[in-house]
């Protein structure tokens, strides 16, 4: 079967003590888009799809998956990190530092040298504490 024409050929799950308020967030943030949402009882988040140019996220609440944790209830643990392109990173930066993102790297190019590429990128933290990457092309090899 062919893939479907409207997601990406690989999606990642977050999941959120308030799965609603990081929906929100993301958009606010982040720059998300809700593409779906479905609420179960008490508002809680059953599944969500949420888009970022071509890319998708699906966000959903701690108590629809028995193995699915906010890193705010481990520790602070993370077991994967988000990577995502952005067109302008010092803009996507000062964006989700306005609404509140800990950005715990701050906008910094690195260069991997003629045969590879540089990349713009910073590292934030949302509120339930799972870490993210933006990251913007600055030279291609």
């Amino acid at each position: 079967m062919p893939l479907p024409t409207d997601w990406p050929r690989i999606s990642s799950a977050l999941f959120c003590e308030d799965a609603a308020a990081a929906i929100d967030w993301y958009c606010r943030a982040f720059g998300f888009e809700v593409r779906l949402k479905v609420e179960g009882e008490n508002g809680q988040i059953e599944h969500s799809e949420l888009t970022l140019g071509t890319g998708i996220i699906m966000v959903s609440s701690t108590t629809r998956a028995p193995f699915g944790k906010s890193p705010r209830t481990i520790g602070g643990a993370n077991t994967q990190t988000m990577f995502a392109y952005v067109d302008d990173v010092e803009a996507h930066c000062a964006r989700a530092r306005a609404a509140g993102a800990k950005i715990e790297v701050e906008p910094k190019t690195t260069d991997y040298g003629e045969d590879y590429w540089a990349d713009k990128s910073y590292e934030a933290v949302d509120p339930e504490g799972h870490h993210w990457w933006f990251a913007q092309r600055m030279r291609s090899k």
